[in-house]
């Protein structure tokens, strides 16, 4: 082998005109000229007509310029997403056509358990996968997904996050049908819609998340029968009190005693774990022996309380970030 500026050559190659590119000390030496064989040598024949000394990198950067087209305009039709820094992100996914959907595949109204579920199954997915979210909420089919503040996810463009929740979640809800559903088979793929909203204080968020908890819609239209535009007439300017008493008298559901998933829902968190494992340890007589040891490991932890009070937010202090961050 013959090293010429540390580049090392094929004893087959003939004379011809090439462009070498020999490198030194992560630096690249570019050379056009004619390249010929001599015996153990290699010679450039000729005067060196062009060399550029450049950084490695710059010489890759340069390749790709160099494939750039008259057709690469079309680029600037697109249009500029990034969501506002320092605001918490929401990306709520809705079931699309799911009162078809859920007859269809004649779930238990107005709560299917299994439905329930496999929703809270396909919402831990899309939090494994995407660590930057630090809480998620869902009822009946639709789930919210809250990124912190300082997520750079993305380079928090809307579009991005919006597309990936949306089809991570959807895979996972038919990855995992089976596991909730059995035998019974899906008819159909389901489909959901998403979209995104930015909320610049805990306040904000709060009261956003608030908002989705107290939301008893599903309920009166799925139980009582109404209308969408019925529903909320019905709903409109009621207190707490009153949507339990309206939800006894006219559907003879009694709010408190239904179980804590069908009356506040799903919120998932990252929490802390311990979990004690096996290893298996040589000991220094060569016998090898089963050793516990305790680790602790983030995990998404599902919660079925209230969390319009404080005493969620309390017990989970590291959910939110703090405003003046």
């Amino acid at each position: 082998m013959f090293n010429y500026f540390g580049c090392k050559y094929d004893y087959s190659i003939p004379a011809v005109n090439v462009c070498v590119c020999v490198c030194v000390y992560n630096m690249c030496v570019v050379f056009r000229s004619t390249l010929m064989l001599i015996g153990k040598d290699f010679r450039f024949g000729g005067r060196v007509r062009s060399g550029v000394v450049r950084p490695l990198a710059c010489l890759f950067t340069g390749l790709s310029n160099m494939a750039k087209s008259k057709f690469e305009y079309v680029r600037n039709f697109e249009t500029d997403d990034t969501c506002l820094r320092n605001c918490y992100i929401v990306v709520r996914l809705d079931g699309r056509n799911f009162h078809k959907f859920a007859e269809q595949h004649k779930f238990t109204k107005p709560n299917d358990n299994r439905a329930l579920g496999l929703m809270t199954r396909s919402a831990r997915s899309v939090m494994e996968e995407l660590e930057d979210i630090v809480i998620a909420y869902g009822q009946s089919d639709e789930f919210s997904f809250v990124f912190k503040r300082t997520s750079t996810w993305f380079k928090r463009r809307a579009s991005k996050l919006m597309t990936h929740v949306t089809s991570q979640f959807s895979s996972s809800y038919v990855f995992y049908w089976k596991e909730f559903f059995g035998e019974q088979p899906l008819l159909y793929p389901p489909g959901f819609d998403g979209r995104v909203v930015l909320y610049p204080s805990n306040h904000n968020l709060r009261d956003y998340l608030s908002w989705r908890q107290a939301d008893l819609f599903w309920t009166l239209v799925q139980k009582g029968g109404l209308t969408t535009v019925q529903a909320e007439d019905r709903l409109k300017g009621t207190l707490a009190a009153d949507k339990n008493e309206i939800l006894f008298s006219e559907f003879d559901i009694n709010y408190n005693t239904e179980p804590a998933l069908h009356r506040k829902g799903t919120t998932l968190i990252w929490e802390k774990r311990d979990e004690t494992v096996l290893k298996r340890m040589k000991l220094p007589s060569g016998e090898e022996k089963d050793v516990a040891a305790t680790r602790s490991r983030r995990r998404v932890e599902a919660h079925h309380c209230d969390i319009i009070g404080e005493r969620f937010w309390e017990d989970h202090p590291n959910v939110l970030e703090d405003d003046n961050c």
